[in-house]
């Protein structure tokens, strides 16, 4: 049975649930659609995954954001297909739903570009239940080995970006904190963690100043860097590299980058780079005046044309104005072009050592204090008193005792 709604919003990732919120607080009716009850926090996720804080900190319920909102309803279901030409959604249970105007949002998926053994081996790490898997997974391994005479644990990292430099630095210092502590120091000095990136530096969207800083600091916490060489095969036990150097790895991460999903694929709307959509100014999609392409679904650029990068941030904007767009396709208003307020960049390599280039100048921080405001901004951005209190309480806990901040009771598939 189709139903009729003004806006049906597709993903309630931050851009999604941004242009929902802001919607709902018109009173404009809107279905919000996301195959799981939950919005999740995705910059922390590889934080769930070393157990630095637990899910609870970064997942919050979706109702519960909508609960004085009457006009928005929330519905868990995983969408089979969003038809742009009919402004129509159609879950996998068979029901279709119909907008004024839509609103894809629906994030991206891993792009393993191809990579053999990547896609059946690799974790990646793009939602909670990647960042469960893959805790469970090193849980796992730590125990056998730590049963094992000899036995050690590796871990590869694929991706020298944010999400790998992040992911690699907390997974080193894991090992020499918590392996170390809770295990024993002769199992921890076993362990080693590589970072491995065709390109050669990490970072790359960051000064070189920054990128430098980074590099230095992983190699003293004693990440081992593979820098300038692609891979050209994930296998069971470890990655096969293009100069043809073999890197041993009972665990693999993949943080090589995203693509657009099916939903995007199927849509029959024009893709762009990374099978992403190239919107217009106003965030629509091109050939289709009443369907808004926001988050890791969508290229946008700013005012001078530039590609904005795939950040929280950005989708969060885009959201926002996306919203004001359409509510003045509602009341026969005008449409404004997308302004991006350029907030930078930032990336947590461990305790006490970050960087942050801030602003549209660019400010740039390192260590201590660039550390520091890694923290709050991301507390700031973390959706729900409840979940800034755990992860504040999850932060003190760690960096102080240096605790795991949660059990995983998992196991891997």
């Amino acid at each position: 049975m189709e139903q009729t709604y003004q806006v049906i919003v597709v993903g309630a990732g931050f851009a999604g649930l941004t242009a929902a919120r802001k919607l709902g607080r018109k009173g404009v009716r809107v279905l919000l659609i996301d195959a799981n009850n939950y919005h999740q926090f995705q910059p922390l996720l590889y934080q769930v995954a070393t157990s630095q804080i637990g899910v609870s900190a970064i997942a919050r319920p979706i109702r519960s954001v909508f609960r004085r909102l009457r006009s928005v309803r929330v519905l868990t279901a995983e969408v089979a297909a969003v038809d742009a030409a009919n402004g129509t959604v159609t879950t996998l249970e068979g029901d279709t739903f119909q907008a004024q105007v839509l609103v894809i949002a629906a994030g991206a998926v891993p792009n393993f570009f191809n990579t053999p053994g990547a896609e059946e081996l690799a974790f990646p790490l793009y939602s909670v239940t990647d960042a469960t898997r893959l805790g469970a997974r090193l849980t796992q391994l730590l125990d056998q080995a730590d049963r094992e005479s000899g036995g050690s644990v590796d871990v590869v990292v694929i991706g020298g970006g944010p999400t790998g430099v992040e992911t690699a630095g907390a997974m080193m210092e894991n090992v020499k904190y918590v392996v170390s502590k809770y295990f024993s120091p002769e199992l921890a000095a076993r362990c080693h963690v590589h970072l491995v990136d065709m390109i050669p530096n990490v970072m790359n969207a960051f000064s070189a100043k920054s990128q430098e800083y980074t590099k230095e600091r992983l190699e003293k916490i004693g990440v081992q860097l593979h820098l300038g060489v692609g891979v050209t095969e994930v296998r069971p036990d470890g990655v096969a590299l293009a100069d043809g150097a073999f890197i041993p790895g009972r665990v693999v991460v993949w943080a090589g980058g995203l693509k657009a999903g099916k939903i995007i694929t199927d849509s029959g709307i024009p893709q762009g780079k990374g099978g992403r959509i190239d919107v217009h100014p106003d965030l629509t999609a091109p050939e289709f005046d009443g369907v808004y392409v926001l988050g890791d679904a969508a290229n946008i650029t700013d005012s001078t044309g530039a590609k904005l990068p795939q950040l929280g941030s950005v989708a969060q904007q885009a959201g926002k104005w996306a919203a004001k767009n359409i509510y003045a396709d509602l009341t026969g208003g005008e449409r404004q072009p997308f302004k991006y307020l350029d907030k930078g960049y930032m990336g947590m390599i461990g305790r006490g050592a970050a960087v942050a280039e801030i602003g549209r100048q660019r400010v740039q921080l390192q260590g201590p204090l660039a550390f520091v405001a890694w923290l709050l901004v991301h507390l700031a951005l973390l959706s729900g008193f409840q979940q800034k209190v755990r992860a504040l309480f999850s932060w003190l806990n760690g960096y102080i005792t240096h605790s795991p901040a949660q059990v995983v009771v998992g196991r891997p598939d």
